[in-house]
């Protein structure tokens, strides 16, 4: 799959900032966060922010923790009525339902610009232990050259809690952004190959950023000892 040649329509780093704003209040007036490694997000330039998701504010959290705009992709179903309104309006992106080709295109153009793009690879709430990814994450990575960044987000969803409900009041919530993945991608690609060679890169980056990713979140619940949930939050169907 490689990237069309048309650009996308892409957000502002204002709205992207004043986003940021706002965050930084949920995390510190609503919530008790607490976040270490911030200096390993880069303050200026492209990156790619990847990790855990089982509570509905993850998203907002994560946010806030991160020294400046991130531009989160987001469910379809989060950008529609007045909600959807309200996050298009703070730069962030939807998937649409027909698929994530264009949410991944509008992204590359964001990292291109120099922006921070977050994504939670799972591509749902869970469990949040990483047990399993989606491979937007690895295309972006590959097409961008973009470094990416883990990040454990623990404390938003404790067992038992939906994972559609907001987090008590002052819920106290641990960030934790580690050293960008070392990704050995030099694949001694054949150019006879064409799209299978860069199919190829997509595929082994995806296996490595799941180990990272897992890795880091399991570190930082084990530092922070707050414990992820074992269930999903979701009614069974």
């Amino acid at each position: 799959m490689t990237p069309p040649r048309s650009r996308p329509r892409v957000p502002t780093r204002f709205q992207a900032g004043w986003a940021h704003l706002v965050a930084v209040v949920l995390d510190h007036g609503y919530a008790s966060t607490k976040v270490v490694g911030r200096s390993n997000v880069p303050k200026s330039g492209p990156a790619i922010l990847a990790g855990n998701h089982t509570g509905l504010l993850d998203g907002p959290v994560v946010l806030g923790a991160a020294p400046r705009g991130v531009h989160f992709i987001m469910k379809w179903s989060l950008g529609q009525g007045l909600g959807g309104l309200i996050l298009r309006a703070a730069g962030q992106v939807p998937v649409e339902a027909s698929g994530g080709r264009e949410a991944l295109r509008t992204c590359l153009s964001l990292l291109e610009a120099g922006r921070l793009v977050g994504i939670f690879p799972e591509g749902t709430r869970g469990d949040g232990r990483m047990r399993q990814i989606h491979p937007g994450v690895a295309w972006l990575a590959v097409h961008s050259g973009a470094p990416v960044i883990p990040f454990a987000c623990v404390g938003t969803r404790r067992q038992g809690e939906p994972a559609t409900k907001f987090p008590p009041f002052r819920r106290r919530v641990h960030v934790a952004f580690g050293p960008a993945l070392e990704l050995d991608l030099d694949l001694d690609p054949d150019p006879a190959a064409g799209g299978d060679s860069r199919r190829q890169q997509i595929a082994a980056a995806a296996e490595q950023i799941a180990k990272g990713l897992a890795a880091h979140v399991e570190a930082a619940v084990a530092a922070c000892q707050i414990a992820l949930p074992t269930d999903t939050g979701r009614e069974p169907k």
